[in-house]
């Protein structure tokens, strides 16, 4: 990401920079409330299963447009049906993911059980998911916001986040400004993508089956996970959840005489995938076999197989053409709501329009971001770099690839908080990445919930490219919401 010499600064919340004496007390509370309240993660640098390093924090909330987070919260429900419908477009699917597949392995190995499990028609109607759209104001179009990408799989931070909003709020009161807490939005991600587990719970209508996390084998971000599963027990503790890997469940699972998951005597009701979304979570054939075994069962998945290949690259680039839209939602108004936060996304296919980005992104660079079909963070090749990395690739293996022009988010200036760095922190100019949460639930012909569960702010340094929390590269933050005739610092 870089920064432009005159990209606008956004309003602060409270006036920087605080006396040192005021930053390092408030700093020391902040790192403790985080800690005690569950805003942390496992060291991966000194990892042990006994500790807890808080997460990487901004001290006060970044500002960020009030309109623009409403029109994000206002359009989720609208995300979430566009990505249902997606799903169960077997021909969308197919023919947009068709040369992907040649060259992409991942993308390939999930088609293949996509495949297979088309085939034998789904056991189970029902998927479930848990969404998130990321987005970031871009200043070439007054502040609007943009999206980043859709997350169908492992949508994360939804519990640290709903934590951070009263670490937050508390440090700005210990600071003397209670007076701007209303300014916060209210935050309710882990109860509402909780709540849309437990309502696929009541689906599957068997009161002794469990909710099942797929987990990786060293869960670094283990109190994010956590919450969901306490908030799940203390809420409806009637309910069990159980934490698997996938290699778990190829040791342990097998299909009952209805094709019900069972692991053990437990049967599962609903599979929550925090892991299986890159490749390094299958070991083996064991691992796709695991999920070739869940994909094949009874239990409703978050997300199914078909949920999780609409959240590739790839298919986020062929919805973001000209009348592609029209074939999933039918309102022209909500048409022209979702087209406007798509950015210009091109596919890199070995064909006329592939070859033509390919020429575009060699020639202005420092325009775009090259993204391959993973979730996870710390896989885009940005400006510069990319000419470098498209010149390795042969024209086929361009196609595991897209091009996306590159959002110019506006400026914050405010204290990034990281373990072990030095005290007190130095004010920095950051860039904001707003996530909304949505939940789905129904089958190929109906909806029967659709809502948005709450959000989540990422923020990093201005000068960084990627900022994912849980790769290091970014903070956790809460939205200010200013309203835009105050918007710009004075």
């Amino acid at each position: 990401m870089t920064s432009e010499a005159n990209t606008p600064v956004l309003r602060n919340c409270i006036r920087l920079p605080l006396a040192e004496d005021e930053l390092l007390e408030v700093t020391a509370k902040a790192k403790d409330y985080a800690i005690m309240h569950g805003a942390a993660m496992r060291s991966k640098t000194a990892f042990s299963p006994d500790s807890l390093n808080f997460a990487p924090f901004v001290l006060v909330p970044s500002s960020f447009p009030r309109k623009e987070f409403e029109k994000a919260v206002a359009l989720q429900p609208i995300i979430n049906r566009l990505m249902h419908n997606v799903a169960h477009d077997e021909e969308f699917i197919t023919t947009t993911l068709a040369e992907t597949i040649k060259v992409d392995e991942f993308t390939a190995n999930l088609f293949n059980i996509y495949r297979k499990v088309l085939a034998h028609g789904f056991t189970q109607a029902y998927s479930i998911g848990l969404l998130r759209s990321d987005y970031m104001a871009h200043v070439y179009e007054d502040c609007a916001i943009k999206q980043v990408e859709i997350n169908t799989v492992a949508s994360s931070f939804a519990g640290i986040a709903t934590q951070l909003v009263p670490q937050q709020k508390f440090v700005l009161s210990e600071l003397g400004h209670a007076d701007k807490l209303k300014n916060m939005p209210q935050n309710n991600a882990l109860a509402g993508l909780c709540d849309g587990m437990v309502k696929a719970w009541d689906i599957y209508a068997r009161p002794n089956a469990v909710i099942l996390f797929i987990i990786e084998d060293v869960s670094y971000n283990i109190c994010d996970q956590r919450f969901h599963e306490f908030y799940i027990r203390e809420t409806y503790p009637h309910i069990k959840v159980l934490r698997r890997t996938l290699s778990d469940v190829h040791r342990e699972g097998k299909l009952g005489q209805n094709k019900e998951l069972l692991l053990g005597q437990q049967e599962v009701a609903v599979i929550y995938f925090r892991a299986g979304y890159e490749p390094g979570h299958y070991h083996s054939q064991a691992e796709w076999d695991a999920r070739y075994l869940m994909e094949t069962s009874l239990a409703i998945k978050c997300p199914s197989i078909h949920y999780h290949l609409a959240g590739t690259k790839k298919v986020q680039q062929a919805l973001a053409q000209p009348a592609v839209l029209e074939r999933f939602i039918n309102d022209p108004e909500e048409i022209k709501a979702v087209g406007k936060i798509f950015t210009g996304l091109y596919s890199l296919d070995d064909n006329e329009a592939g070859n033509a980005s390919y020429e575009m992104a060699l020639k202005t660079p420092e325009k775009f971001v090259l993204k391959p079909q993973r979730e996870g963070g710390g896989n885009n090749v940005y400006g510069v770099d990319i000419p470098d990395a498209l010149k390795r690739m042969s024209r086929v293996e361009r196609s595991a690839w897209i091009l996306m022009d590159l959002i110019h988010p506006p400026l914050t200036k405010g204290y990034m908080v990281r373990p072990g760095a030095e005290m007190p922190p130095q004010i920095v100019d950051m860039v904001s990445e707003l996530g909304i949460f949505g939940v789905v639930i129904g089958d190929a012909d109906n909806i029967v919930h659709n809502y948005q569960a709450g959000h989540m702010l990422r923020t990093k340094l201005s000068t960084a490219n990627e900022g994912g929390v849980a790769a290091g590269l970014g903070a956790l933050d809460s939205p200010y919401l200013i309203d835009s005739d105050d918007e710009e610092e004075q």
